[in-house]
């Protein structure tokens, strides 16, 4: 996610690159042809640009509304797997106990309320990786016993499986007494939420946007480019590059919008940003566990948040 900052002349005109310099020179070309070549021919001044411009736009709007609903969403359900973290972490180092008496018994559930706030922390890194298709086996080996860390990598989606070994912790809490079916239950609520925010975001991740929302407005902007100096350049004559170049780059600029926001999950500067979230959850979950090992929070890099 690119960090908000000062205004950057320079890096908006890089953001659309390419396209900009070439609609310049074509820009260019047309007026010196027209004022200087006696190219009266190329002048199209009945070409209809404001109808044309006004159509383009409402079509990127759409396809960009679309495109930001879809970051949106995915940016809500990892604020719900954030929510659901502390409240699994906070639930498991509360609700399950042992009895007083047996010092024991104690003594185990403590190690196993800390197995399951690591397990939860390995969880939503694992998830980071399996969404931006990266390897997970660095992010968690480190969080996992070796038992753990065996069973989860034998399993195609790594995130399920380590719920799983959540739900199964729970479950043994449960056959020894350490948690009764009320508790039990609040806690499966929990792990349902996490597991439906999960969804949510591999739908996201697996249901790209048609093609069509990507082929046919950037075929539209890039004609409507085409005919711009056309239309401009018996007016306008050497302005025309200033008039036309401007316009374009509106429309240029608009089209790279919706489609970089349109996959969040891509492992590039516009997506939602995982790393930063995932180490929150990370610094937060350890000092609920009062772990000495925390983690600095993610700084943003050259501008983006990763």
């Amino acid at each position: 996610m690119i960090v908000p900052e000062g205004p950057n002349l320079g890096k908006m005109l890089r953001y659309v690159g390419r396209p900009l310099a070439v609609l310049l020179a074509y820009d260019i070309i047309v007026a010196v042809g027209y004022v200087y070549g006696g190219w009266r021919w190329i002048a199209s001044p009945h070409i209809p640009l404001a109808i044309f411009g006004g159509a383009i736009g409402a079509i990127l709007a759409f396809r960009n509304t679309s495109s930001y609903a879809r970051w949106w969403e995915a940016r809500i359900l990892w604020g719900q797997i954030a929510n659901s973290s502390r409240t699994l972490a906070r639930e498991a180092l509360s609700m399950i106990a042992a009895a007083q008496h047996d010092e024991a018994g104690r003594m185990e559930v403590l190690l196993l309320q800390r197995r399951i706030v690591f397990l939860q922390i390995a969880y939503v890194h694992a998830l980071r990786c399996q969404l931006r298709g990266i390897s997970v086996l660095n992010d968690i080996k480190r969080l996992l016993t070796e038992e753990d860390l065996e069973y989860v990598l034998t399993h195609q989606n790594q995130a399920l499986a380590i719920q799983q070994r959540i739900a199964s912790l729970v479950a043994f809490s449960f056959d020894r007494g350490w948690i009764d079916a009320m508790r039990w239950a609040a806690i499966d609520r929990t792990l349902s939420d996490m597991a439906n925010a999960q969804g949510g975001a591999e739908r996201i991740k697996n249901t790209p946007m048609p093609k069509q929302y990507d082929l046919f407005p950037q075929l539209f902007v890039r004609v409507y480019c085409l005919l711009l100096p056309l239309g401009m350049v018996s007016n306008l004559g050497m302005l025309t590059p200033i008039g036309s170049t401007l316009v374009g780059f509106i429309f240029l600029a608009l089209d790279e919008i919706g489609r970089d926001l349109e996959a969040p999950f891509e492992n590039c500067e516009h997506d939602v940003p995982l790393n930063a979230i995932t180490r929150t959850i990370e610094i937060n979950l350890k000092q609920m566990l009062g772990d000495s090992d925390i983690p600095a929070p993610v700084k943003p890099v050259m501008g983006v948040l990763w």
